[in-house]
């Protein structure tokens, strides 16, 4: 049996403001093995950004238990903070300093020293070589977030998170990252990630899990996922009209104006679309095909 690379047990986090209080978290359970490349998924405000901080001891949960390698992250604190490398959202780092600076300040928090051949590796292979003595505040958004790719990875921890790693980056950058990514889950590294490019997470990602109004949704493989949705789908979006009452088809409400329904060959396919018309419905046609991951978001999330 694979060994959990996290565990995280009855997790609970509400954030007070006087009287107002918002539930981040309830009751989320779940493990990410040694070795996953894992997908954690939701909408904005499920909770993904302070599980993530959970994680990284940036907030104290008030119900439940982390642990990082078989550690609990309450109390074995200091190896849990070098198992653990975060990729945030947001650009943190100091913008006065250089890229090597920065580097080398953080080997330093972690207590590393002579680790240039490493941090000579990770500005090589995120393409940052000519702008290793820039100062931050000089370099492009894109180039900021290799460094702060780099920053998280200089102590070589197994367990990586990566939080919207490629949001607004181009497209020679989203491949280099995930080449870069590709590279260290192939040496044993795990890797979670989270991401609003639902394509990323299905081609990427084993498993998933995904999180909505703080709680757990589904945790599953990708395929299986998907498979809960098998069947060719019809998506579709009503402009004008009423469904049509009596017919042997099921239509499942996505969101909104939005549902689908499940066919079985082109000549059943056929027989719905002509359904639909008799019924005098008036409909825009958004896909037909296999069910993709969006379609399981927008379907659980919606449940």
């Amino acid at each position: 049996m694979n060994k959990a690379a996290l565990s995280v047990r009855h997790l609970s986090k509400t954030y007070r403001r006087g009287e107002l209080a918002t539930t981040a978290l309830s009751d989320v359970s779940l493990d990410v093995f040694e070795g996953e490349f894992f997908g954690l998924l939701g909408p904005n405000g499920a909770g993904k950004s302070t599980l993530i901080s959970a994680l990284g001891s940036l907030i104290r949960p008030d119900a439940g238990t982390i642990e990082i390698l078989g550690k609990d992250a309450a109390i074995d604190w200091r190896f849990c903070k070098m198992a653990v490398g975060i990729v945030p959202q947001e650009i943190t780092v100091d913008p006065f300093f250089t890229v090597s600076e920065i580097l080398h300040q953080q080997s330093g928090y972690y207590g590393l020293r002579h680790n240039e051949r490493w941090l000579s590796t990770l500005i090589e292979r995120l393409g940052l070589a000519d702008k290793a003595h820039a100062r931050l505040s000089r370099l492009s958004g894109g180039m900021k977030r290799r460094v702060l790719i780099a920053q998280a990875l200089v102590h070589k921890p197994p367990v990586i998170v990566l939080d919207e790693p490629t949001a607004g980056v181009d497209i020679e950058l989203r491949h280099r990252i995930w080449d870069f990514m590709r590279e260290l889950h192939a040496q044993g590294h795990t890797i979670i990630l989270t991401t609003h490019y639902l394509e990323e997470a299905q081609a990427l990602c084993r498993r998933i899990a995904l999180l909505n109004n703080g709680k757990v949704a589904a945790v599953d493989e990708t395929e299986a996922l998907l498979k809960r949705f098998s069947g060719s789908r019809l998506q579709f979006r009503v402009i004008r009209g009423e469904l049509p009452a009596n017919t042997p088809y099921v239509f499942e409400h996505i969101k909104e104006n939005l549902w689908c329904t499940s066919y079985a060959d082109a000549g059943a396919l056929s027989d719905v679309l002509f359904t639909l018309q008799q019924a005098g419905l008036d409909m825009e046609i958004v896909h037909v095909g296999q069910p993709n991951l969006e379609e399981v978001f927008l379907r659980l999330t919606a449940q």
